[in-house]
């Protein structure tokens, strides 16, 4: 058995510090250098070292990062880009053409939803809205021969909602679709969509892959090497590639993220139980509690439930504007995944492109993404917010 057929059966564990990357044949390095390089030295016309010509083309730093998601995606091909959005507009313009149709979430990413609305649409790519939650509203929203994606993200942002992976899967492939998955909020440790049958995933690396706050990224995975062809194409014409530090902080994010991802969920669950007593709070949007209507799907297809938490505030968008101003742990500030928490206001801050649409969030709605710190000061600083 090779050492790459080997890595491949491994634990995610296994894969996430070696996958993608053997250490250095010169020296042992058994992290991927930074090869900040924009071209390479051709042994003769066309002679290339590993196939290297062009760090827009292919850089091996950025090769390492590939690999390596692409393995705990268990997926065929990963390709990273500069940004998450820099992902989804290369796999769109990959895999459709003016006059195609895509569905999306009705409670999409604000940047997602204006990268359709804003952009795609005047490229000539319509799209309607359905609940990830609700089957046979996914399928009516199906215009057969005219749908080319079905696009998904599961936990959504910031409303929690879950979609049944494989169902939709099957739904999309029924109608000659193809189903792509947003695992951001998941992670690669939480859920893998390709095993449930989803053709590609979508990352903003930039949270839980990277998790330090301290890089922009994007990447997808996906289990058809047509579709990775077309992908690589459209990745090298648009050019919006990582470059070879970020790929970097990635790849160094991703070692850790099994370990990373544990702590986020206990601290979460310990947030969760704090909230959903407290008397200012009337709601928690949490996968992991039994009330949530998508938890047994949740359960069924997630390892663990996530460091993301919803809740709406008893008394209005006031003082839910209020609470997140409050807080002193909970950094107040936009994205979320990093080893510290954030809280935020996503109908005033990172939904603010949604307002007026049917993808408008609720005024009371403060969105958590929780940290690594001890939960005791978590739920403590919330205790002081909320009053």
């Amino acid at each position: 058995m090779s050492e790459q057929q080997h890595r491949s059966k491994s634990g995610f564990e296994t894969r996430a510090i070696h996958a993608g990357y053997e250490p250095d044949a010169a020296t042992g390095a058994v992290i991927p250098p930074i090869y900040a390089t924009s071209t390479y030295k051709q042994d003769g016309v066309g002679g290339l070292r590993g196939g290297y010509e062009y760090s827009r083309s292919a850089n091996p730093t950025r090769t390492a990062l590939e690999g390596n998601i692409a393995a705990l995606e268990e997926g065929e091909r990963g390709f990273a880009f500069a940004s998450g959005l820099a992902a989804e507009d290369t796999l769109v313009r990959a895999l459709c053409r003016p006059g195609d149709h895509v569905v999306i979430p009705d409670d999409a990413y604000g940047g997602t939803f204006r990268l359709f609305d804003k952009v795609e649409q005047a490229w000539g790519l319509d799209h309607s809205p359905a609940p990830v939650s609700d089957l046979d509203r996914v399928a009516a929203a199906i215009r057969p021969g005219q749908t080319r994606l079905v696009w998904v993200e599961t936990p959504t942002n910031p409303l929690l909602n879950i979609g049944d992976i494989e169902a939709l899967a099957a739904i999309a492939h029924d109608a000659g679709a193809l189903l792509v998955v947003d695992n951001t909020f998941a992670s690669p440790y939480l859920q893998q969509p390709l095993t449930l049958g989803a053709d590609v995933v979508v990352h903003s690396t930039t949270k839980y892959c990277g998790g330090h706050s301290d890089v922009v990224g994007g990447a997808l995975v996906v289990r058809d090497l047509e579709i990775a062809e077309k992908v690589t194409f459209h990745q090298n014409a648009i050019g919006a590639v990582a470059g070879p530090f970020d790929a970097w902080l990635t790849l160094r994010g991703l070692k850790t993220l099994a370990l990373r991802m544990e702590r986020h969920c206990d601290n979460a669950e310990r947030v969760v139980d704090f909230l959903t007593s407290h008397p200012a709070v009337g709601e928690v949007i949490y996968p992991g509690l039994e009330t949530h209507p998508g938890h047994e799907v949740a359960q069924r297809q997630m390892k663990r439930y996530g460091g993301m938490v919803s809740f709406r505030v008893r008394g209005g968008e006031s003082q839910a504007l209020a609470v997140c101003e409050r807080t002193e742990v909970f950094t107040l500030g936009e994205s979320l995944g990093g080893v510290e928490s954030l809280i935020e206001h996503p109908g005033r801050m990172t939904h603010a492109s949604v307002a007026g649409t049917d993808l408008e969030v609720p005024a009371d709605l403060v969105r958590l993404s929780v940290g690594i710190e001890t939960a005791d000061d978590l739920v403590a600083d919330l205790e002081r917010a909320l009053g």
